[in-house]
């Protein structure tokens, strides 16, 4: 998984990439249990590239689009969100093939 470096690089690849945006935090223990099935997920939707947004460092990204929980993943493709799996509770595997499968 690659990770958002900084505003530019999130602008320019929401518009020229097919991406699911984790939003996540290292203190996060939601986010800690998925970790281990990410890279299955990665490779199973190698359609889309994969980028971890550090909620602390992109707070104002965060409020934005909404993001009041973590683990949460938002999907753009051209310039357009496709969808969004956010809130705050945990997330499973399942839950989150679920919603990639269902773009």
């Amino acid at each position: 998984m690659k990770k958002l470096e900084n505003m530019t690089q999130y602008e320019e690849m929401i518009k020229t990439e097919k991406v699911v945006l984790m939003f996540s935090a290292d203190w996060c223990p939601d986010c800690r249990v998925i970790e281990p099935v990410l890279p299955e997920i990665e490779e199973e939707f190698s359609q889309f590239t994969f980028y971890y947004v550090d909620r602390d460092q992109f707070i104002d990204l965060c409020q934005e689009l909404g993001i009041f929980g973590i683990p949460s993943f938002v999907v753009f493709a051209e310039g357009k969100e496709l969808g969004r799996f956010v809130s705050k509770d945990r997330k499973t595997k399942e839950e989150i093939v679920t919603f990639l499968t269902s773009l």
